[in-house]
C-alpha cells in the first residue's frame, strides 16, 4: 500500500477517511530535523553548510515512516502547502535517504490540497509533482537568516546586558514596534479642548441632539474651544438665539462587506470580538482545517475559487432570499507580492454548513467556524442600503449654528449576518436615527451642555493590531505572525495586560541596545526588503546563497564592532538614549538625575538579571533604586505613614511593586519587606494593609492535635497555611488575613488526605465525552509529568508542545490507539491476557 505522510493524527485521519483501506496514512508529528542549538549548525565558512539533526521525538515517528516503506517502495508526501509543509516534506525524505530506505526504485511524489475534502484529496492524489526546490531553499535561507541572528546576536545580549535572553531577526524588530510606541504614550502630552452639544425638540415635542458646528459666523474647528470660559460663552450664545431649521438633507449611502479572511485579517477579528490571542486563534483554525471544516489558514490570499463563490450565493439565496443574492459575484483581488503565501482565503468548505452542525465540543474552534462562515457568506452578499440625513439648526443672525446627524437602514444586506469589528470603538452620531424634521420650522432648546476632552495618546497594540502594523510594514508572514508575538511574551520582554501589550523594563533595554548598536538589523525598511528577497527565492528568482552572503558580511561585521565593548560603556550610551524617558524634568526645577533619597548622588542606569534599573551612584551608601519606566511607575513609590518610629514606603523593584519598613543602613542592609499579592494594587495601599503585610507570617494558634504552631503567609506560590513541614494553598490572599484555627486545620487536613494517597486525584483539564467506538469517557487530564488523555485504564500523554485546550476526541482517539498498541493494552486484550493468568 502507498504509503501517504501528513503532520498530524488528527490530519491523518480524516484522510484515512477518503482515501480507504488502499493507502496507510502516517503522521510526522511536525518537522522530523531542526539545527541543533550550538555553534556551527550554520557554517559561513562553508558556503553556509547547514547540520541537521533529527530530533528525539521524531526518531519514532521516522522509524514508523520506514517500516512502513518497506512494504511498499510508493512515499506520497502530503504536507501543508505552504513553505514549511515543503519543508516537511524535504526534511522527510532527506532523513529517509540517509537511512537509506529510500531506493532506487522508490517513488516519492507530493501532493498539496488547500482543503481536507474528498474532492480536493482525490484532485491532490492525481496530480503528483516532485518537492519544490524554490520553496525549500526559501526555507533553508529564512532557517539560516533566524539562526545567524540568534546564535551571534544573543551572546552579544547576554555579555553586554544580563538578564537578556535573546534577540531575533523579526521578533526583535516587532518588540521595536511596542517598545517606541509606548516611548510615544511616554512623551504625549494631553491638550484640553471642549465641545458643546444641545438638546433640541421639534414643534411636536420630539427630541434630538444637535452639536455646535458654528460660533460668531466661523465655523468651530476641533480646538478652537480652548476652555471651559470660552465653552460658556458659546453655550451663551446659544442660549440668548431662537433657532430654526434652516435645511435638512437626506443623502443615500450603501456600505459593502469586508473582503474574506486571510490569516492576518483573522487574526485581528479573533482578537477583537472574542479577545483570542494569536496563537489561541491559529490552534483552533489548525483543528478545523485538519478536520476538513475550513480551508487552509496560513495564507496571504483573499480570493475564493468560483465554485465556493457559487455554493456561497447558493447558501445566501437559500436561507435568506434573492434579494441578498447581489446580481454578479464580488470578486477579490490578492494583495500578496508573493504566490507562494497567496493561497485561496480560510473559508468553510461547504458554505450550507453553519456552526451548529460541525462535530466539535471545543468552544474555541465553534466560534471560529462561525466567524470564518459568517464572514464568507457576508462577503458574497448584497450591500446595505442606508439613509443618511444632516440637519443644519441656526440662529437669525447666522452667527450660531448647530448639526444633528442620522441615519437609517433602508436595506441590511450584509448586515443580517456579520459586521467588521473596530480595533478602537467610537461613539458614532450618525448612528442615531432622527425624528422627522421639517426646513424652516422652529427649534426649542432644552438643554445646552458644554463638555470637557482631553486628546489621548495613541493606544498601545493589541495582538490584532500589532499583527496588522506587521503586516502593513511587510515584516514577518502569515505562518510566523502568531510565533512572533507569542516569543516575545514567553521572552518576558512584554506582558499583555487587558489585551493591551506593554514593554517590560528587560524589552526596553534590548530594544535601545539594538537601536544603538545594530540599527540596521532592527529597522522596518531592512527588515521587509529581506523578507522580499526570501519571497524572489522562494519564486525561483534569487539564489539563497547570495541573499546569505550579503547578509553575513555585514552582519559579522558589526558584531565584531560590539565585542570589545565593555559593560560600562555600553550603559553610558543607553543612559544617554533613554535620559529623556528616565529623568524627565521635575516640576520643582531641580535636577532630574539628582537621588531623591540622598541628595547627593546622581541617578544611572544599571542592569540586572531581570532587566534594567535606575540606581544612585553613591551605591552602597545609598541603595536607592527604580525602574525605568520612571518615578512615578508602578502605582509611584511614596511614604505611607510610620509605624513604632519607622517609616513605612511604597516601593517599585524589579520584581514588582513592595513595601518596606525603615530604610537601607550600614546596620539595616536588608529591612523588613513584602511584595504586593496578585490582585492588589499598588494605587490602593495604605498604611494599615502595609502593616498588615509586612505582619505576615501570621501565627493562628496552635494545632489542636500536637499544639504546634498553625501559621499563615504569602509565599513564593501565593497565600497558605502552613503546620510544621505541611504547607496548604489557598486560594485568596485576603484568606491570609481573616482565617481561623477550624478552616486551617481543615484546609491543612484535606492536603495531608491527598498526600497520603500517594498524590491528589488528577484533575480532568478538559471532558471530551463519551469514546465514538467503545463507550467509556475520554478525558484530557494533568498529570504528574504534564497532561495526557485518559480512557479505561489507558493514559497516553500528549505530544510534546500540545495545549490541553487543543486536544479533539479525533486526536485523543488517536494517542488512545497508538497506546493500547504498544502496550498490547485495550479492552479487546484485557480479557484474554486475565484468563491466561488464571489457567497459569
Amino acid at each position: 500500500m502507498p504509503v501517504v505522510v501528513v503532520e498530524s493524527p488528527a490530519k491523518a485521519k480524516t484522510i484515512n477517511k477518503y482515501l480507504g483501506s488502499d493507502y496507510t496514512v502516517l503522521a510526522s508529528y511536525g518537522h522530523v530535523r531542526d539545527l541543533p542549538a550550538k555553534d556551527g549548525s550554520v557554517d559561513p565558512e562553508h558556503d553556509f553548510d547547514m547540520k541537521w539533526e533529527i530530533g528525539n521525538d521524531s526518531r519514532k515517528h521516522v522509524k514508523a515512516i520506514a517500516d512502513a516503506l518497506k512494504d511498499d517502495q510508493n512515499l506520497i508526501l502530503a504536507t501543508d502547502p505552504d513553505r514549511e509543509g515543503e519543508a516537511i516534506s524535504w526534511h522527510l525524505e532527506e532523513a529517509l535517504r540517509k537511512r537509506k530506505v529510500i531506493k532506487a526504485d522508490t517513488k516519492v511524489s507530493r501532493v498539496v490540497f488547500n482543503a481536507i475534502t474528498k474532492t480536493a484529496v482525490t484532485e491532490a492524489m492525481q496530480n503528483p509533482r516532485d518537492v519544490d526546490r524554490d520553496l525549500v531553499e526559501a526555507y533553508l535561507a529564512r532557517r539560516a537568516l533566524d539562526y545567524l541572528v540568534g546564535f551571534n546576536l544573543s551572546p552579544v545580549l547576554w555579555r553586554k546586558l544580563p538578564g537578556a535572553k535573546s534577540a531575533g531577526r523579526v521578533q526583535s524588530v516587532c518588540l521595536r514596534l511596542i517598545v517606541e510606541r509606548e516611548m510615544e504614550i511616554e512623551a504625549f502630552r494631553a491638550r484640553e479642548y471642549w465641545s458643546v452639544k444641545a438638546l433640541m425638540a421639534t414643534p411636536r415635542g420630539q427630541e434630538f441632539e444637535a452639536r455646535l458646528t458654528v460660533l460668531a459666523g466661523k465655523k468651530l474647528e476641533r480646538y478652537d474651544l480652548e476652555n471651559g470660559t470660552q465653552a460658556e460663552l458659546a453655550v451663551q450664545a446659544i442660549e440668548s438665539r431662537d433657532m430654526s431649521v434652516k435645511s435638512v438633507e437626506a443623502k443615500p449611502a450603501s456600505r459593502n462587506p469586508a473582503p474574506p479572511f486571510m490569516t492576518s485579517t483573522l487574526q485581528q477579528e479573533a482578537s477583537r470580538k472574542f479577545g483570542m490571542g494569536a496563537r489561541q486563534t491559529m490552534s483552533a483554525a489548525q483543528r478545523l482545517y485538519e478536520a476538513g471544516y475550513i480551508t487552509y489558514m496560513r495564507t496571504d490570499g483573499i480570493d475564493m475559487a468560483p465554485e465556493a463563490v457559487m455554493a456561497a450565493r447558493d447558501a445566501i439565496k437559500d436561507r435568506f432570499g434573492e434579494a441578498y443574492v447581489p446580481k454578479s459575484p464580488r470578486m477579490y483581488k490578492n494583495k500578496a507580492k508573493n504566490a507562494q503565501e497567496a493561497h485561496e482565503c480560510i473559508r468553510p468548505t461547504d458554505m450550507t454548513r453553519d456552526a451548529k452542525a460541525i462535530r466539535t465540543t471545543d468552544a474555541d474552534q465553534r466560534k471560529l467556524y462561525d466567524l470564518i462562515w459568517k464572514r464568507t457568506l457576508a462577503c458574497q452578499m448584497e450591500g446595505a442600503r442606508l439613509e443618511r440625513t444632516t440637519v443644519d439648526i441656526g440662529s437669525r443672525d447666522d452667527q450660531v449654528e448647530l448639526r444633528a446627524t442620522g441615519q437609517v437602514v433602508l436595506f441590511d444586506g450584509f448586515l443580517r449576518i456579520y459586521e467588521e469589528g473596530r480595533d478602537d470603538q467610537a461613539v458614532d452620531d450618525d448612528d442615531k436615527r432622527l425624528p422627522q424634521i421639517t426646513q424652516g420650522e422652529p427649534a426649542e432648546k432644552r438643554g445646552v451642555t458644554p463638555e470637557q476632552h482631553f486628546t489621548q495618546p495613541p493606544p498601545r497594540y493589541t495582538e490584532a493590531t500589532l499583527v496588522k502594523k506587521m503586516e502593513e510594514l511587510g515584516i514577518g508572514r502569515p505562518s510566523t505572525y502568531a510565533s512572533i508575538v507569542t516569543t516575545i511574551q514567553d521572552r518576558e520582554y512584554v506582558r499583555k495586560d487587558k489585551n493591551r501589550l506593554i514593554p517590560e523594563d528587560k524589552g526596553r533595554i534590548v530594544t535601545i541596545f539594538l537601536l544603538n548598536f545594530f540599527r540596521k538589523y532592527v529597522g522596518y525598511e531592512f527588515t521587509a526588503n529581506l523578507e522580499d528577497e526570501l519571497d524572489k527565492v522562494s519564486a525561483g528568482d534569487l539564489d539563497y546563497k547570495q541573499v546569505l552572503n550579503r547578509f553575513w558580511r555585514d552582519f559579522s561585521a558589526a558584531i565584531a564592532e560590539t565585542s570589545e565593548l565593555r559593560i560600562t560603556e555600553v550603559l553610558d550610551i543607553l543612559d544617554d538614549a533613554l535620559a529623556p524617558q528616565l529623568y524627565p524634568p521635575r516640576e520643582d526645577g531641580s535636577d532630574p538625575r539628582a537621588c531623591p533619597l540622598c541628595g547627593e548622588g546622581s541617578l544611572h542606569l544599571k542592569t540586572s538579571r531581570t532587566g534594567g534599573f535606575v540606581g544612585c551612584s553613591r551605591y552602597p551608601e545609598c541603595r536607592y533604586t527604580r525602574p525605568i519606566g520612571g518615578e512615578g511607575a508602578e502605582g509611584g513609590d511614596r511614604v505611607l505613614g510610620e509605624d513604632a518610629g519607622d517609616e513605612i514606603s511604597l516601593r517599585s523593584g524589579r520584581f514588582g511593586p513592595y513595601v518596606q519598613r525603615g530604610e537601607v543602613t550600614e546596620d539595616n542592609k536588608k529591612p523588613p519587606r513584602a511584595s504586593l499579592p496578585k490582585g492588589w494594587s499598588p494605587d490602593d495601599m495604605d498604611l494599615e494593609k502595609a502593616l498588615m503585610l509586612l505582619s505576615l507570617p501570621r501565627e493562628i494558634g496552635p494545632h489542636p492535635e500536637d499544639g504546634e504552631p498553625v501559621e499563615a503567609g504569602i509565599g513564593r506560590y501565593g497565600p497558605y497555611v502552613k503546620h510544621g513541614r505541611l504547607y496548604a494553598n489557598l486560594k485568596d490572599p485576603d484568606d491570609v488575613f481573616t482565617i481561623g484555627m477550624n478552616r486551617a486545620v481543615e484546609e491543612l487536613a484535606k492536603k495531608a488526605a491527598s498526600r497520603g494517597k500517594g498524590r491528589a486525584t488528577a484533575k480532568a483539564l478538559k471532558e471530551l465525552g463519551e469514546h465514538p467506538e467503545s463507550g467509556g469517557a475520554v478525558n484530557v487530564m494533568d498529570g504528574r509529568y504534564g497532561p495526557y488523555v485518559k480512557w479505561d485504564k489507558i493514559n497516553a500523554t500528549l505530544p510534546k508542545g500540545t495545549d490541553p485546550g487543543d486536544v479533539t476526541m479525533d486526536m485523543a482517539v488517536q494517542l488512545i490507539a497508538e497506546k493500547a498498541g504498544k502496550k498490547g493494552k485495550g479492552r479487546a486484550k484485557a480479557a484474554p491476557r486475565k484468563k491466561a493468568a488464571a489457567k497459569k
